[in-house]
């Protein structure tokens, strides 16, 4: 009898829920986040074809636990899945209970999962991020200050510049001073952290033949070439570089019908850490690349600026498709004829 598990994932408990061919329910049970616990229960069920868990925060242990247990998983795209529109009930036990529906019927929609050995490196990248919008943060703080209180506009490279004497010198309150020496004193904290991470994770980055690659494209450094790289993962689980281009959230959600805009789709389906990486590398080719530059000129007398940026990052998205799936070196000319 082949059977087909759902489960529904808290952040300390999980609903399981097991059924057969006919839908009927087998199994279904609360159990806390334990691997023996959970993986016990499955056992004891009897063989199951494929296991279905959301794609919460925390997913990473259970998905590990089960794929070392031999059990074929599936992650769900928790987005994509739709109840039925009739429900006037729904709970944990429902929602997983569903999941497995839906597996079953072939219709789960599923996400990638990431392969483990890689997840580290991508999410110390991402916490890089973290930190460096945590010293913007500091940064506008002390603009905002100096702004309220002095009228003045002082830039971001000036105040790392600053020192306590220049503090002093400030015509403000003591209150005041001590805000912006906290402010400094956290902004060069985050300053060394950034430090240590981005060295850890270049030493690390050097060995990826796609991050290699991806510094041939213009308006690519450092840091983006590794977002891009370490974002994207297998380059092979995109159908071709439209879908690729969607997932970092290049492309117009616009719905039309008879010429006419019917709506819009969902604009923030995709990585976002992919859509910032190519919107910065846009602004960085039309800044440095004579060819891009004119091309986005080109563009931009047509329709906004905003709008010309982001057909730049799209045009950027589906050449680094290419070069992530054949090795080739970037060539502006092809991508912005």
């Amino acid at each position: 009898m082949e059977l087909y598990a759902g489960i529904d994932l808290h952040s300390n408990n999980s609903v399981i829920v097991v059924l057969d061919t006919s839908d009927r329910v087998v199994y279904q049970k609360r159990l806390p986040n334990n691997r023996e616990a959970i993986i016990g229960a499955l056992n004891a069920c009897g063989p199951i074809v494929s296991v279905a868990v959301e794609s919460t925060f925390n997913w990473y242990w259970l998905v590990d636990a089960l794929e070392d247990a031999s059990y074929d998983v599936k992650l769900v795209n928790v987005a994509a899945v739709k109840q039925y529109d009739g429900l006037k009930h729904s709970g944990d036990f429902s929602d997983a209970r569903h999941l497995a529906h839906l597996m079953r019927l072939g219709i789960l929609p599923t996400g990638y999962i990431y392969p483990r050995e890689g997840r580290a490196l991508r999410d110390l990248l991402r916490k890089r991020g973290q930190m460096v919008r945590g010293r913007t943060t500091q940064i506008l703080s002390m603009q905002n200050l100096l702004a309220r209180n002095l009228g003045t506009q002082t830039s971001g490279n000036e105040l790392k510049r600053w020192q306590a004497i220049d503090i002093e010198e400030l015509d403000l309150l003591p209150e005041q001073r001590l805000a912006i020496a906290s402010n400094l004193a956290v902004m060069r904290c985050l300053d060394a952290q950034i430090k240590v991470l981005e060295a850890a994770i270049l030493e690390q980055a050097r060995l990826l033949p796609a991050f290699q690659a991806l510094l041939s494209v213009s308006g690519i450094g450092k840091v983006l070439a590794l977002t891009i790289a370490l974002e994207t993962g297998d380059i092979a689980r995109f159908d071709g570089p439209g879908n690729f281009a969607s997932y970092a959230r290049v492309v117009d959600s616009r719905r039309e019908s008879n010429g006419k805009k019917k709506g819009e789709g969902n604009a923030k389906c995709g990585n976002k850490h992919l859509a910032w990486a190519f919107v910065e590398a846009a602004h960085f080719a039309v800044r440095y690349d004579e060819q891009i530059k004119r091309w986005y000129q080109k563009k931009a007398a047509k329709t906004l600026q905003v709008v010309a940026i982001k057909a730049v990052a799209h045009k950027l998205a589906r050449a680094c498709y290419h070069i992530l799936k054949t090795g080739e070196v970037f060539d502006v000319t092809r991508a912005f004829s």
